[in-house]
């Protein structure tokens, strides 16, 4: 027996393992394989190429890339074209986007596969390896192996590399709404990024029911399927659209996303190298797209709408199981009766006992509470010893996967201390109250987010153990193991998953995961004898661990702390100054600010647009220099009916990247145009101060026409930004130190210029 336990305990390590383990594939060098096979290292050629250089629209290295793309899919015999124009997409952030499209012909007539992810990195410093240069090397090496094998597909493959999709999806909206393949379009492959990592995640776009699609995907068998139906109803709660959610919203046309969001740390920023590009992970890119691509070319487009929604999960071995919406409830009724049942014989054969279940509850909410608590007060604690760590915006920093074991082993040494403390009663006893709480949280999945009542699947697998328990006085450990198995493969995962996708904020979620899947195996847990020693083990590896997290917490080349700095002159005042959005100052800003740096007030600046509404955290007033307003000249000024008309023309005067357009509070704009194109009427009902941001590029002009009540008075701000503070001439601005990046999802390394217009 004390053979078997230890085995058990070994096997139980190595199943822990092999849940992270087998959702990707190892990558080897390729080079050499076969050309109707998909090569990682002839797709890895292409980032090399694409991530030289930022090439965010507006950007020199945008149209050398462009180029480079074009080039690459003409080599493979496809015929090529652009599309280009200006659209502003929902959030009022107006580009000039040129697509990229090629069309493979099929020997069909119904509808065509589309294979879709962007090819503009994020302004102004990333250089879009993973984000999305993967996604374009992916699909250029798996159209060109495809194409190798020399078969006609039933279906047409039409090939969009959109543009503008960091800018706020523009290049996917001018193609749904103008381009006259959109109707041809029956499926879409999109392929994304969120970091520079880890497994690539399957999500699926759909208005209607998943079940067809989700059939669909497992006929195509894919070797490493990493999809739950929990993920996509987290991900259309957050504010994290992709091109393909264009394509559901505006053109009712279903697809997959793929995308990955490990290494959270490098996303849009500098650090999205050809170098940092985990190969396991664009392996595990192609291992999707060529199965699908395959199935999807000669499979029936024009049926996969369904009205039934199925719940689904993937596990090592089985790949994607999958079951109907529908058997939600009975499977969470089975449950019930079987917990109820085994209580009735559990109590009839005195192995279960009325007053030892009530005090199991006891060491159940010790630990929920405690750990629940860490967790929640983590992100705090962290920051308020690592200041700087506010400054990764992301929310993840380069030692947040040590953080995670950190509070990893401190939840399981929680965990194991409370239990031991009630060892005295036995593990069948102390069962009941998890598998209770289990199923409190099962049924609330039932009803209030679906997509996550899978969980009831390892719950089966732990009331087997019960039964077990209850039945024979000293079971066999690897059979308890063995039960146990579904709710590691299960919920292992998602202990790294929440923390990584969602931010060091959400470090609640792996102490209380963590909690949670020590519930469900304690079957096997519960009779490990010297549970405090294993107490006292976690807590050394919690230390341990703390310890590596602490000498790997500081910044270094490898591991660069984000900063910023930016030139504001503020024309109505005539005011200038340094400006900064860090929280903790490095040497290089640091001597710009000073130590007379003050904290801006609201009043002083709006809140340009950026992923997180970041504000400056301090300025300081400096001496103006020789830089040129924008020349603002009113077009139109008239009054028909209620309504003012006025059309204005915003032209630079100097080279510049951005505008950002604002109004006074509470005035009313009835419609907005800008360089023609007008703004939703859904932006405008729910905009508060913000009217437009134009990404500009060649330096173009910007023409707004608004309406607004005749009555009112509208002020008008111009923030108009170029990315050029390091290199303009009336600046000496040092190169910054190797340890430090320009900071992402802000305006930075800029020169901006404030001009206010009033109208009344």
């Amino acid at each position: 027996m004390k053979f078997s336990r230890n085995l058990a305990l070994l096997l139980l390590v190595f199943a822990v393992y092999w849940s992270f383990k087998a959702l990707m594939p190892n990558y080897a060098h390729d080079a050499d394989i076969a050309l109707q096979s998909f090569s990682t290292d002839r797709a890895l050629s292409h980032i090399e190429q694409i991530a030289k250089e930022p090439h965010a629209v507006g950007f020199p290295a945008h149209s050398d890339v462009r180029a480079y793309i074009i080039q690459e899919l003409n080599k493979m015999g496809l015929e090529t074209s652009t599309q280009e124009g200006y659209t502003a997409g929902d959030w009022a952030n107006l580009s000039k986007a040129t697509n990229i499209l090629a069309r493979i012909k099929g020997s069909g007539a119904g509808k065509a596969l589309m294979l879709l992810t962007h090819y503009d990195s994020s302004p102004h410093s990333s250089l879009g390896a993973s984000d999305a240069g993967s996604g374009v090397a992916t699909i250029l090496e798996g159209v060109r192996a495809f194409l190798a094998e020399d078969k006609t597909p039933v279906n047409d493959i039409i090939i969009l590399m959109s543009d503008a999709e960091e800018l706020g999806l523009n290049g996917a909206d001018l193609f749904v709404d103008k381009h006259p393949w959109v109707k041809d379009v029956g499926l879409v492959l999109n392929f994304e990024a969120r970091g520079s990592g880890g497994p690539s995640y399957m999500l699926i776009e759909t208005n209607q029911g998943n079940g067809k699609l989700i059939q669909h995907f497992v006929e195509a068998n894919p070797k490493f399927p990493v999809a739950n139906s929990l993920a996509y109803s987290i991900y259309k709660m957050l504010p994290n659209d992709t091109d393909l959610t264009v394509f559901r919203e505006d053109g009712d046309i279903q697809g997959f996303n793929f995308a990955f969001i490990d290494d959270h740390f490098d996303y849009h920023t500098v650090m999205d190298n050809y170098d940092r590009l985990d190969r396991n992970t664009l392996a595990h890119q192609g291992s999707y797209l060529m199965p699908l691509m395959h199935y999807f070319a000669d499979a029936d487009l024009t049926d996969l709408r369904s009205s039934e929604d199925y719940i689904y999960f993937n596990l090592p071995f089985f790949r994607l199981v999958s079951y109907p919406f529908g058997w939600i409830w009975p499977m969470f009724g089975l449950a019930v009766l079987a917990l109820i049942l085994l209580l009735f014989f559990g109590i009839k054969k005195e192995q279960l006992k009325l007053k030892e279940i009530l005090k199991g509850f006891a060491p159940m909410l010790i630990t929920l509470v405690i750990n629940g608590l860490l967790g929640y007060f983590a992100w705090t604690m962290i920051t308020w010893w690592y200041v700087e760590f506010k400054d990764m915006l992301h929310g993840f920093t380069y030692n947040g996967h040590l953080l995670i074991l950190v509070y990893v082993m401190l939840s399981l040494a929680v965990c194991f201390w409370a239990y031991h403390k009630f060892r005295k009663i036995k593990t069948a006893n102390l069962l009941v109250a998890p598998l209770f709480l289990w199923l409190i949280i099962c049924g609330l999945a039932a009803i209030y987010l679906q997509g996550a009542s899978f969980f009831i699947v390892p719950l089966f697998g732990t009331l087997a153990a019960l039964m077990v328990l209850i039945n024979q006085d000293k079971p066999s450990p690897l059979l308890l193991l063995f039960l146990i198995l579904p709710a590691v493969f299960v919920h292992a995962p998602f202990i790294k998953m929440f923390p990584v996708g969602l931010g060091l904020k959400m470090m609640v979620a792996v102490t209380v995961f963590t909690t949670l899947l020590f519930f469900l195996s304690l079957p096997f847990l519960g009779g490990l004898k010297n549970k405090e020693r294993f107490a006292y083990v976690f807590l050394i590896l919690f230390f341990s661990f703390g310890i590596a997290a602490h000498i790997n917490s500081d910044f270094s080349e490898d591991r660069p702390k984000p900063s910023s700095l930016l030139y504001v002159h503020n024309t109505d005042n005539d005011n200038a100054m340094w400006a900064t959005y860090d929280h903790s100052l490095i040497d290089w800003n640091n001597q710009f600010l000073g130590d007379t740096k003050k904290a801006p007030t609201e009043a002083d600046f709006k809140t340009l647009s950026s992923k997180y509404l970041s504000r400056f955290s301090y300025i300081r007033e400096i001496p103006k220099k020789d830089i040129a307003a924008p020349w603002i000249d009113t077009v139109r000024d008239t009054v028909i009916g209620d309504q003012r008309i006025l059309e204005l023309c915003v032209t630079p005067k100097r080279n510049v990247n951005r505008l950002d357009v604002y109004t006074n509070e509470g005035i009313e704009i009835s419609s907005a145009k800008v360089n023609g194109i007008a703004l939703s009427e859904a932006f405008l009902a729910r905009r508060r101060s913000k009217l437009v941001t134009h990404y500009i590029s060649n330096n173009d002009y910007t023409e707004l026409e608004i309406s607004f009540p005749k009555n009112e008075k509208l002020e008008l701000s111009f923030y108009e930004s170029s990315n050029d503070l390091l290199s303009h001439s009336e600046f000496t601005i040092p190169e910054r130190p190797k340890n430090s990046i320009p900071m992402p999802f802000v305006l930075n390394d800029a020169i901006m210029v404030i001009k206010t217009e009033t109208f009344d």
